[in-house]
């Protein structure tokens, strides 16, 4: 009989009215102590607390009077019942759509969290039966619905603007209930595994391509460098014979070898300059 109520309370104004009953009796007043006994056990089942993150919603002869706030409040024990209380707190609820087709026919599962509030107490209760599972299947039923009109890239590249679509449905939904839905955020698109190996390759392919591109470009600039290059070297032979000379000393630096060159092209690259250049070389190496 004392469910829902300040146990504290309760019990409290119990020992009082047996202190009470008892101090009566033993001066022999025997109808004040029957009469302080009645209402001592009505007031002991009156008071009903209410947590500061709950709110009660109180029937009077089986219907509606008020929604308890927080604290301590009063009823007519047998007149006025706590219907159920309510948690105002924030919640989150997991649901998920299995193997659901896609806008464009792939088969998809997709888990999601869906965040809500109680606003309102008295319409949670009076218009609806379950909200808690209520809310729970109208998310499922309507990421269902909006799996079916959206396609995979979508729902796999713009998670945030299907997250703003889901929760602008559901909202509209539960706002009668008295709830609220704060935010929708889907956890995870999962494809089936043939699927995923396909977009795999495919991406692959793409990348390489790409790099394929990028190589050949950079071969075109290469190409046009070396055309203004050789223009270069056309009108100037001293800078071709410079550039050969840098050539087979950039050879052969590194590992300390003896380069043998034929006299065709010692001579035309100037037998002096590069016998001067290995004379240096040479003095560089002995340093």
């Amino acid at each position: 009989m004392l469910t829902g109520c300040n146990n504290i309370i309760a019990w409290s104004l119990c020992v009082l009215t047996a202190v009470t009953v008892a101090l009566l009796a033993w001066f022999e007043l025997y109808i004040p102590a029957v009469g302080g006994a009645a209402v001592g056990a009505v007031v002991s089942l009156s008071p009903r607390m209410v947590k500061d993150w709950d709110r009660a919603v109180l029937l009077r002869l089986g219907k509606f009077k008020q929604v308890l706030k927080p604290g301590v409040s009063w009823v007519a024990p047998g007149i006025d019942s706590v219907a159920a209380r309510v948690d105002m707190r924030i919640r989150s609820t997991s649901f998920s759509a299995e193997k659901t087709l896609t806008q464009d026919t792939v088969p998809v599962n997709v888990d999601a969290v869906l965040f809500w509030v109680v606003t309102d107490a008295e319409r949670s209760i009076l218009e609806v039966k379950d909200f808690e599972k209520t809310v729970s299947w109208a998310a499922q039923t309507t990421l269902r619905d909006v799996i079916g009109q959206t396609e995979l890239v979508r729902m796999i590249s713009d998670r945030q603007t299907l997250d703003d679509e889901l929760q602008s449905i559901i909202d509209a939904k539960t706002t009668d209930w008295g709830v609220t839905v704060q935010s929708v955020e889907i956890r995870d698109v999962r494809i089936p595994q043939a699927l995923e190996d396909a977009m795999s390759r495919k991406a692959q392919a793409d990348r390489e391509k790409e790099a394929r591109v990028i190589l050949a470009e950079s071969e075109l600039k290469v190409a046009e460098q070396m055309e203004q290059a050789s223009l270069v070297y056309d009108r100037n032979h001293s800078a071709m014979q410079l550039r050969a000379m840098n050539m087979t000393y950039e050879s052969i630096k590194e590992r300390g070898a003896l380069m043998v060159i034929p006299s065709g092209m010692a001579d035309s690259v100037n037998t002096g300059v590069i016998g001067l250049g290995a004379s240096a070389f040479r003095h560089k190496g002995d340093e």
